[in-house]
C-alpha cells in the first residue's frame, strides 16, 4: 500500500481528522486528479474537471489540515467515488 493510499484510508475512515497533515491531504488530492491553484499566502485552491465543488484549503499552524476541511474533502471523494482511482492505480503496480 502506497503512502498516499494509507493517507486516503485514514481520511476515509473519519477516525483521524485532527491528525492528517496538510501536505498529505494535498498529495491525495493531486493523485486524485485535482489541480492546484495557489490563492495567496498559505491558501491552496483545488479543482477537478467533473467536480463542481472547489476546495479552498489552509493549514493550521502545526502543519495539520483543519478537521472541517478534511471532512469536506472526504465528502467530495465519497460523493464522486474518486477513491476508486487510487485502487485501480494500486492494482497496476503489483
Amino acid at each position: 500500500m502506497t503512502k498516499v493510499a494509507k493517507v486516503l484510508a485514514r481520511l476515509l475512515s473519519g477516525a483521524s481528522d485532527q491528525a492528517i497533515r496538510f501536505d498529505e491531504l494535498c498529495s491525495v488530492l493531486g493523485r486524485l486528479g485535482f489541480q492546484e491553484r495557489r490563492h495567496g499566502g498559505s491558501h491552496r485552491v483545488f479543482f477537478r474537471e467533473g467536480v463542481r465543488d472547489i476546495l479552498n484549503l489552509q493549514p493550521r499552524p502545526d502543519g495539520t489540515a483543519k478537521p472541517y476541511q478534511v471532512r469536506q474533502v472526504r465528502t467530495i471523494i465519497l460523493h464522486h467515488e474518486l477513491a476508486r482511482l487510487l485502487e485501480v492505480e494500486g492494482r497496476d503496480d503489483g
